[in-house]
């Protein structure tokens, strides 16, 4: 939960006809009881909201520090990597709309 938190500019990812669609967005993270919820804005010019009522589940990355990591920070020469944390979460997408 931290982890989010501090990374709070994620990447909710669904469908649509088998297409992954994207969009970046600042989200909210909070837990009430047992449950955790993600919450952010979406704009209605986005059809992305669209696919929300038909995907099974949606996928929101958020993404941590990340570096280069040279061979040569070995004691000998391997391949190179790249460190980085990511965090994903799985779940169910509900629009809530703002009475008005």
């Amino acid at each position: 939960m931290d982890f989010v938190q501090k990374n709070s500019f994620g990447t909710i990812v669904t469908t649509e006809k088998g297409k992954p669609i994207a969009t970046h967005l600042p989200l909210g993270f909070n837990k009430q009881s047992d449950d955790y919820y993600i919450s952010g804005h979406i704009a209605y010019g986005n059809p992305q909201w669209r696919t929300f009522e038909t995907c099974e589940d949606v996928l929101v990355m958020f993404q941590g520090p990340h570096a280069y990591i040279s061979s040569s920070w070995y004691g000998h020469e391997e391949v190179p990597t790249w460190n980085y944390q990511a965090v994903h979460v799985y779940g169910k997408v509900s629009i809530l709309e703002k009475d008005e």
